[in-house]
């Protein structure tokens, strides 16, 4: 699958773009805040729903507009497919495919990309939720579908909780809840299937987690991921991944138990305490959790393996061919033992788009397609548009 001509009106800094992308390697050259990264962002955005540095969609946005429009061409293969996106500062989005009005979740099914940017980094050291973020993100590229699910799970757990926080505030007793069960009937069976999808999409990870980090970080660390589960008991705020559990068969079941016995906590508390909003991803390397005990540069490879694991698992189950491989402001980031290995694990994807302030922070063989960027402009072929420090 490759990207073969993407159109912004509106979008972050680009009043109007337009952009042409060959199979391969694209390099986007410019300086820091010139639109490189807005570029990259647009695209990703077609095959995630989201963006990888803001969690609401109005700073997409471009100042003093309600919309933005996004316009993507398609090949996969012989066939092409355009897809169109408006990104509304308020209300719902709207999607066209093939100029047929669709649902924004139906984008995903087109658009495959894996993006990877400094902000990954947070995956590895951030709070349980950006692991959750981006296990979520990847299901939804895997299954579409989920995208309903974890939006139904989303508004139950607002409903359930704004319940329990008006229950403590009456001063109610646990018995006197009885509403309480229907709103615990929906939230399992949609947080059921959160939670063994997220533990498939674990299980599924851990060979091409292995091969990507062997391969950027050239040592053999022994990556390892499982989730750290509420319905099991493990405590959401413990760092040291020690009560990492994993549930086999009986997901409702153990679901159901959990949420009785923390009935009385979570009216006292106002929150809902058990459910796939509190579990963590556990990432570990040699056996240790890497949050708290990797090194900046294990942190770094571990990250970096994540989205190329990411990459690989969507490649390995799509018929539209390779996802687009998205690499944001990274190499600058690398040493030089880690860019070479990174462009040899990158080299036979069908398209690459890579940004950079400094383009010979690129290795050679991905620079062959170099155009630069300056204050959300497109100039161009960069030897037709040098920067000083290229």
């Amino acid at each position: 699958m490759i990207v073969e001509h993407l159109s912004l009106v509106d979008f972050r800094n680009y009043a109007h773009a337009e952009l042409d992308l060959r199979p391969g390697t694209n390099l986007l050259v410019g300086r820091n805040g010139q639109g490189k990264t807005n570029l990259a962002e647009a695209v990703a955005y077609l095959a995630t729903l989201g963006s990888h540095r803001v969690s609401a969609d109005a700073p997409l946005v471009r100042e003093g507009r309600d919309a933005a429009f996004v316009r993507a061409r398609l090949a996969h293969g012989s066939r092409t497919v355009t897809l169109e996106l408006q990104v509304n500062k308020q209300g719902s989005n709207k999607a066209r495919i093939s100029g047929n009005p669709v649902r924004t979740n139906e984008l995903p099914r087109y658009a495959q990309a894996v993006l990877f940017a400094p902000e990954d980094l947070q995956i590895v050291r951030g709070d349980p939720g950006m692991r959750r973020r981006f296990a979520d993100q990847l299901l939804v590229q895997r299954t579409p579908r989920m995208a309903s699910v974890l939006a139904d799970y989303d508004r139950t757990l607002k409903q359930r909780t704004t319940l329990l926080k008006s229950a403590r505030a009456r001063g109610m007793r646990v018995e006197q809840l009885t509403t309480l069960d229907v709103w615990d009937d929906k939230l399992i069976a949609l947080g059921s299937q959160i939670i063994d999808a997220r533990d498939r999409l674990a299980a599924d990870l851990m060979d091409p987690l292995a091969r990507a980090y062997a391969a950027i970080a050239g040592d053999d660390h022994a990556p390892q991921l499982a989730w750290a589960l509420s319905i099991g008991g493990a405590d959401p705020e413990e760092e040291d991944g020690s009560d990492a559990t994993t549930v086999a068969g009986q997901t409702a079941e153990q679901f159901r138990r959990a949420l009785v016995d923390k009935r009385a906590q979570e009216l006292e508390r106002g929150l809902t305490l058990v459910g796939p909003h509190r579990d963590d991803l556990v990432l570990r390397l040699r056996g240790l959790p890497v949050k708290g005990y990797a090194s900046h540069g294990e942190s770094w490879s571990v990250a970096l393996s994540l989205r190329l694991a990411s990459a690989e698992l969507l490649r390995a189950e799509s018929p539209g061919g390779d996802p687009i491989l998205i690499l944001d402001d990274v190499f600058a980031e690398l040493d030089a033992a880690r860019r070479a290995r990174l462009a040899g694990v990158v080299a036979d994807y069908e398209q690459v788009i890579v940004t950079a302030a400094v383009a010979r922070d690129i290795p050679e063989q991905l620079r062959e397609h170099a155009i630069r960027i300056e204050a959300g402009e497109i100039l161009g072929p960069l030897r037709d548009h040098p920067l000083e420090e290229s």
